[in-house]
């Protein structure tokens, strides 16, 4: 397995008069190239803002440190105009709403060629015939006339497979799709992640795929990081982190999933709602949900220990343990 992505102590956060508000707060992971790294966890845990950190998107007025080596160049590093050349030919990005990431009024083929061409300096007869075999590959039916239309004429299925298509322009080494699969059918999100799986076997493509919901990860990622308020709370190989969560938030996510075998078996929803940034308690963030909270949850944060030297959690009491009569 090969070291593609390596990012160690990722801290993102705003400048308020009242003190900083941390958004992502010292988060550590690695990305192997023809890997899907799983990036998990409910809305407002951090799991964008680090893509975007990444990619150099971050909104106005947000600082960040910390470091995110891309074949041995800190991506957190670059000048602005080697972090330009950087986002869209090395790293990829495919968003969570295909409808509001196209142009509306401008043609596929227009919105596909005019990235390639100021990536690869490629002439607009060479960006078409590069285009026609981008939308082949994520098969698209007839990729002439689909070059020809516009986004509100193809089903959210295909409109995601456009932007697919957008992301791996310049075969990029790695990509970042952000919750790929949101609002579509169970059928057509199988497709789109069949489509992930084989590109990133063909390419030797490292994807990081980022979703609230483990099974989609259960299905395609090779390792799974769990995050909660910025920080990440578990991460291990998917085998393990899913059928052996050590955490009780991941416990929790896999809990509030329908199991296909026991279509009557209750959801177990997580109690209460998510910490905002400008709401987190002390301690361990999650203690005012989590039905294994003891009195040091409430005062101090817990710092990731070893399960084993692939899995670690950052929780003092273990589910598994303390679940058994």
């Amino acid at each position: 397995m090969t070291g593609l992505l390596s990012v160690r102590n990722l801290r993102v956060w705003l400048d308020r008069s009242d003190g900083p508000l941390t958004i992502v707060d010292g988060i550590s992971f690695d990305v192997a190239a023809g890997h899907v790294f799983g990036l998990a966890g409910e809305s407002g845990s951090g799991k964008t803002i680090t893509a975007l950190a990444l990619l150099g998107l971050l909104p106005e007025g947000a600082n960040v440190e910390g470091t995110a080596k891309l074949d041995g160049h800190d991506l957190l590093a670059m000048p602005p105009a080697q972090r330009r050349r950087t986002r869209g030919r090395v790293i990829g990005m495919v968003f969570q709403d295909p409808m509001s990431s196209l142009h509306p009024m401008l043609t596929i083929e227009l919105q596909l060629t005019e990235h390639i061409r100021y990536q690869l300096g490629f002439s607009k007869k060479d960006a078409r015939r590069r285009a026609i075999e981008l939308l082949t590959e994520v098969r698209i039916p007839d990729p002439e006339a689909a070059l020809r239309g516009y986004p509100h004429q193809f089903s959210g299925g295909m409109r995601q497979r456009i932007q697919i298509a957008m992301g791996l322009a310049c075969e990029p080494k790695l990509l970042v799709a952000d919750e790929p699969t949101t609002a579509l059918d169970v059928t057509v999100q199988a497709g789109i992640l069949r489509l992930l799986r084989r590109l990133c076997l063909e390419k030797n493509l490292a994807v990081i795929l980022i979703t609230h919901d483990l099974g989609v990860l259960s299905a395609l990622a090779d390792t799974i990081t769990v995050m909660y308020a910025g920080r990440v709370v578990e991460f291990g190989p998917t085998e393990e982190v899913i059928a052996q969560s050590r955490h009780p938030y991941t416990r929790g996510l896999l809990d509030s999933l329908p199991h296909p075998e026991a279509a009557d078996r209750p959801l177990v929803p997580i109690a209460g709602e998510p910490a905002g940034p400008d709401s987190r308690p002390a301690g361990c963030a999650f203690h005012p949900r989590c039905r294994y909270a003891i009195d040091t949850c409430r005062v101090e944060a817990p710092l990731l220990i070893e399960v084993n030297p692939s899995h670690a959690m950052a929780c003092p009491v273990d589910p598994l343990v303390a679940s058994r009569p």
